[in-house]
């Protein structure tokens, strides 16, 4: 069988991202039967301990691929309409012409309009481009509050729109994914938490994946450092911090090799039917939380190769308090690869607010291209 992953120049290059600053990171690539999983660095910058590629991991908005797959499959039940308005279900939290004209599609694609709830319920805290007027204050004072999803909704609802129902570019917002849990809820009778379990973590066979609401990540983990843009130094650890803060839009812990089983299932047209994955490739362009305009889909984005060919991979990354992830998959289903790292916000802001390249950026894009077709 010819070898299509060159492991020596993997690990290599999950080794590069540690030497740049990453205090430990791992990953899984998967090109048909040929797996290949590495870790570089440590779990705890006190003890030494190793990060190890096996390890539950926080994985921010990956989360919201697979509460989009829980919608799509109400939506082949016959329970959801895709282009129904949200007033039908939810009229109660978003209320008028505005719940008559923001459908269950610009939710999960972030067309609805609906602002980010996040600076108001973490009042030191700025979203872009207001950055350069942050403090790291809320992270530490909110670290065990549990929020209510319905009032972290209506701070988003009650906050100046973003843009018109519908309207493009669309503007990345949590509150859309806050409303899709309360959709999957209002439809099923089951906590967003219990119906993904049911219908999108259970069929897929995903063993070490939950969406977990709580302070705690059970089992093997790392630590999850969180700098805010340097402001934290020497960064602190997150890793217990109570997630309800996101839900459905952001609190799923799961491994790189269940995430890459995931998105294989996926891509076969196993989670959803093929209809509805056409569905959620179907992009619109979006204004991400860091000020740049992707195409977005229904809780998938694609990202084009540079190398050979011009592949396209799908998938989505994720941030929350000190962690993040990537998690990809070619276009075909035939390759697939996600990288878990235990540092955010490495970044210091220059005057203007914008995060000034650091070194890790650059290794960490060298990683992925290498993912993608190295």
């Amino acid at each position: 069988m010819e070898n299509r992953l060159d492991t020596d120049a993997l690990d290599a290059a999950l080794e590069a991202v540690h030497r740049a600053g990453m205090p430990g990171l791992f990953a899984e690539v998967r090109d048909g039967e040929q797996v290949w999983r590495g870790a570089a660095g440590v779990a705890d910058v006190t003890t030494g301990r190793p990060v190890t590629a096996g390890m539950r991991h926080r994985v921010g908005s990956i989360t919201k691929t697979f509460t989009a797959a829980a919608v799509l499959r109400q939506v082949e039940a016959g329970l959801i309409g895709l282009d129904t308005p949200v007033s039908r279900y939810l009229p109660e939290l978003v209320p008028g012409a505005r719940g008559d004209a923001v459908t269950v599609r610009m939710l999960l694609n972030h067309t609805s309009g609906l602002a980010e709830y996040l600076p108001y319920a973490y009042p030191s805290l700025k979203a872009f481009p207001a950055l350069a007027e942050t403090g790291p204050e809320s992270l530490e004072e909110l670290r065990f509050t549990r929020f209510d999803p319905v009032e972290l909704i209506g701070m988003g609802v009650a906050a100046p729109a973003v843009g018109v129902p519908g309207g493009t570019p669309g503007v990345y917002s949590n509150t859309n994914y806050l409303l899709l849990g309360q959709l999957l809820e209002k439809v099923t009778g089951l906590s967003a938490e219990r119906c993904v379990a049911r219908d999108v973590i259970g069929p897929a066979g995903l063993r070490d994946t939950e969406l977990a609401v709580g302070a705690h990540i059970d089992g093997l983990h790392s630590c999850l450092y969180e700098s805010w843009f340097g402001m934290i130094d020497p960064p602190r650890d997150h890793s217990v911090h109570d997630m309800s803060w996101v839900g459905p839009s952001a609190s799923l812990v799961s491994t790189v090799s269940d995430l890459n089983r995931f998105h294989a299932l996926l891509s076969a047209g196993e989670i959803v039917g093929p209809s509805s994955l056409a569905e959620m490739r179907r992009t619109v362009p979006v204004v991400s939380q860091e000020g740049r305009t992707i195409d977005y889909g229904l809780g998938l984005h694609p990202m084009e190769t540079a190398g050979p060919g011009q592949e396209t991979y799908w998938g989505h990354g994720g941030t929350v308090w000190g962690g993040g992830a990537l998690a990809m998959a070619r276009a075909d289903g035939g390759r697939q690869w996600c990288v878990a790292v235990n540092l955010q916000r490495w970044n210091e802001l220059d005057a203007s607010g914008r995060p000034r390249p650091h070194a890790v950026d650059a290794a960490l894009e060298a990683f992925h291209r290498l993912a993608m077709y190295g």
